[in-house]
């Protein structure tokens, strides 16, 4: 890396390029160097075999990202403990802690996660009726919900911190009563970075399941790329894929529900297309994994699949870095070379020179939309006011 610094400070070790002391001028000088940065603004630089430490003045520089070319990231097939909120959280302080340790400096959960993907339940519908005992399985549901924000949305950002890990993971999300399948975004120092929404449940997913609009769509400008995720079968929306692409997405999370093999190969054309690395991630469960009172329509055999798997990392030819996985529980480990995607945009960029712009154009509403909006008519006292809802998530830097 050859990068031009202002610099200001101390060194370890004698050195031809550090100031002598704080009160000089900082120095405009290039090195090429290897470095680490803290989130305390400190790099440890290596220059020609010495160990020099620098301070970055805040006040002069700002905050700086500079996105790493090389990291591990990781993807986690696992079960949740179905229906059961708080111990599933605790397995992912065990699941994340582990991709920790092995160098992963992003971890991907799937979808639903947090609490369950409700595989073969119909919720006791049918055309023109809802039976009670599926409004009951419903309520257990919304129960072992997630609010965003809210305390679980808490304890997910002290995984992120103390794991110092990027944490992206499907839950199902209540807002009122509705149920919403989103994923959540984290920062390693913890923060809560924003939400996707799934715009389109599939199926027999609208049953429980309501739809996210267009104002949580959000790329993140992390120091690892640009981040984002779109949810199982959204990503056979084209036209959704196409606007994470002018986002210029670079690490594509597509937590899922699909294991079958025309989804495998979704994901490396995914690849391809976007010039991308896409992290697939599917639960991989049993029937076991589920209560004693779940009741799906697989039967009742412990040992039964229900889920595959099939989690999988690829580059931006899509060529597989780990898996497909299909074997059971398993954190699958890939490094990722950011180089890639620009050898890759050399002869592909769909939403640059490999657009026709003059033929074909996508116009993407990120409006909020909400289903009720009050005025209320300014007098002595009273404010406008309407619905309370989640701020749409905005990209930002994120250490």
């Amino acid at each position: 890396m050859r990068s031009l610094w202002t610099l200001v400070g101390s060194a370890s070790s004698p050195s031809p390029c550090r100031t002598a002391n704080k009160h000089r001028k900082p120095t405009n000088i290039w090195i090429t160097f290897e470095c680490r940065i803290t989130l305390d603004f400190s790099i440890e630089i290596s220059v020609a075999n010495e160990s020099v430490t620098y301070i970055l003045l805040a006040n002069s520089v700002g905050k700086m990202e500079i996105p790493d070319q090389r990291f591990k990231v990781a993807v986690v097939q696992a079960a949740p403990v179905a229906f059961n909120r708080e111990q599933t959280l605790e397995k992912i302080h065990l699941l994340t802690a582990k991709a920790a340790r092995e160098g992963a400096q992003l971890a991907l959960f799937p979808e639903a996660f947090v609490s369950a993907y409700p595989r073969g339940l119909d919720f006791g519908a049918v055309v023109g009726s809802r039976s009670d005992e599926g409004r009951e399985e419903f309520r257990r549901y919304w129960e072992s919900s997630v609010d965003v924000p809210g305390p679980a949305v808490d304890e997910m950002g002290r995984v992120a911190r103390n794991n110092r890990i990027y944490l992206v993971i499907g839950v199902v999300e209540r807002g009122g009563g509705t149920l919403y399948c989103s994923v959540l975004f984290f920062a390693p120092d913890g923060t809560f970075l924003g939400k996707h929404r799934k715009v389109m449940p599939t199926g027999s997913e609208r049953l429980v399941w309501g739809f996210g609009d267009g104002s949580t769509m959000p790329v993140f400008d992390t120091r690892l790329g640009k981040l984002g995720a779109v949810i199982c079968w959204e990503n056979y929306l084209p036209l959704m894929r196409a606007a994470m692409y002018a986002k210029g997405i670079e690490i594509y999370c597509a937590p899922t529900a699909d294991a079958r093999d025309s989804w495998i190969a979704s994901m490396r054309h995914i690849a391809v297309e976007g010039r991308c690395f896409v992290l697939s991630c599917n639960q991989f469960n049993r029937r076991r994994d589920f209560p004693s009172d779940y009741h799906p329509t697989y039967g009742a055999d412990p040992d039964v699949v229900l889920c595959r798997g099939g989690s999988c990392i690829v580059d931006p030819f899509g060529n597989f870095l780990a898996g497909p996985n299909t074997e059971g529980e398993s954190v699958l480990i890939a490094e990722i070379d950011r180089a890639q995607i620009i050898r890759g945009k050399f002869d592909l960029d769909v939403v640059g020179h490999y657009a026709r712009p003059d033929i074909f154009r996508l116009h993407v509403d990120e409006r909020s939309k909400q289903p009720v909006t009050i005025d209320v008519t300014d007098s002595p006292g009273r404010e406008e006011s309407s619905p309370q809802d989640d701020p749409k998530a905005r990209a930002h830097s994120a250490e």
